[in-house]
């Protein structure tokens, strides 16, 4: 059976995309956040939480939290990348971070409030596994398909994954919103079931592309002795083949700068929305449900625009329109300013993340084998950046004590990566 451009591996590919994007959806960017405001408000402490002996904002604490999650992959995917590659593991270690990433959303189900060390650690595991995963996950798209049909394929794999978690959140929205349909249980009870819902369908779509995903296309497979030095091996050899691809890491530069802005709008939205506006746990998953809709258009648009002027061109104007979100959310005054943003924030985190992935995928040696390596390195950046923009947005909210500094702060990593993907024009991707 072929590998390239197969369209029952490329399905499977895909469905990975739809598990998994629920954790993004119902955890990261809507019902999580808004339980975790509202069980760590309290009349006596306000926002103040009680964490390990310090005493923080319980939206600081929560920015840490996904911050260190990061940290925890960055460090961890180089070393287990260069495993996947030199051993041919590469499905063994996505199965274990989808598994360790779907259990932890399971057990968010025993989070109320009161035990926010456990919430908190389960979150951290929940996060870890889910960026593990898509170490992996992504570092199957060159495998699998040709140059041409990158861009395709990349933004398809996201329109699943959109599509899937809108589906399972609208349920989990009903369930909120409708009470009396699913016994009058409470919004918190609601949101609970929610969170084990995320890793049911999360654990369970996940067997289908671990049945038909390839273990790996090397022919040259490594005894698994010695694993850890097999990794690090793989590491120099990939950031050896790095330092002389020119075109590469100027791309990953910029990728690293405006993927600062990039994760931590999408993280902490939800909880801007709450605390700034005021906004009600329904109306904010509601808007959430809005942007990953108009995300599946920004994907496949950006997809085809990417044809008509290429990729790099193509992000330049994406990551423009991103700065003028920045500045209209740092002035907005309403809700009302607020839904209109998410629309923006909606088509462009689609079409950014889709095309930057196939991207990267184009500008991989095309005779290389490191693909887990190779992707990596492209997500230890997205993470890393990730790292510090979420550190940095929740220490400028701590310093200033408000999030609307710190959402001027995201748009300056914006202009440094637009500044240099300009400097990019010349690449051909």
């Amino acid at each position: 059976m072929s590998i390239k451009n197969n369209p029952r591996i490329i399905r499977a590919w895909c469905m990975y995309d739809w598990a998994n994007s629920v954790y993004s959806l119902n955890i990261t960017s809507s019902i999580f956040p808004a339980y975790y405001q509202a069980v760590t408000n309290n009349a006596t402490n306000l926002d103040k939480v009680d964490f390990l002996g310090f005493q923080l904002t319980n939206s600081v604490l929560y920015s840490y939290a996904i911050a260190f999650a990061f940290f925890c992959v960055v460090v961890l995917s180089p070393i287990l990348g260069g495993i996947a590659d030199r051993t041919g593991k590469k499905k063994l270690f996505m199965r274990f971070f989808c598994t360790l990433g779907s259990l932890a959303c399971m057990g968010l189900f025993f989070f109320t409030g009161e035990n926010i060390e456990w919430g908190i650690s389960m979150l951290i595991l929940a996060t870890i596994g889910y960026a593990g995963s898509l170490v992996f996950y992504n570092s199957y798209l060159p495998e699998i398909t040709t140059p041409d049909m990158s861009d395709k394929v990349s933004a398809r794999g996201f329109s699943y994954g959109y599509v899937g978690s809108v589906i399972l959140l609208v349920f989990n929205l009903a369930m909120l919103l409708m009470p009396e349909y699913f016994g009058d249980i409470s919004s918190g009870m609601a949101s609970r079931i929610s969170f084990l819902m995320v890793g049911i369908w999360w654990l369970g779509f996940a067997q289908y592309s671990f049945s038909i995903l390839p273990e790996t296309t090397i022919e040259h497979k490594q005894s698994t002795n010695h694993l850890l030095s097999s990794g690090f091996l793989e590491i120099k050899k990939v950031f050896t083949q790095l330092k002389k691809l020119e075109s590469l890491k100027r791309f990953l530069l910029a990728f690293f700068l405006y993927s600062m802005g990039v994760q931590t709008v999408m993280m902490v939205a939800t909880l801007l929305g709450e605390k700034e506006f005021h906004l009600q746990t329904g109306e904010l998953i509601a808007t959430v449900l809005i942007l990953q809709i108009v995300a599946i258009f920004g994907a496949n648009i950006a997809a085809k625009v990417s044809l008509k002027i290429g990729n790099i061109k193509a992000l330049i104007l994406i990551v423009s329109i991103w700065i003028l979100i920045c500045l209209m959310a740092y002035f907005m005054q309403n809700g009302t300013h607020f839904y209109i943003i998410a629309v923006f924030v909606g088509f462009v985190m689609g079409a950014i993340q889709a095309l930057s992935r196939s991207t990267y995928s184009k500008m991989i040696p095309a005779d290389t084998t490191d693909h887990a390596s190779f992707f990596s390195f492209y997500d230890v950046t997205e993470k890393l950046a990730t790292v510090i923009g979420m550190f940095s947005y929740a220490f400028i909210e701590q310093l200033t004590g408000s999030m609307r500094n710190s959402v001027l702060a995201v748009g300056v990593f914006f202009i440094f990566g637009l500044v240099f993907l300009l400097r990019c024009k010349s690449i051909k991707a």
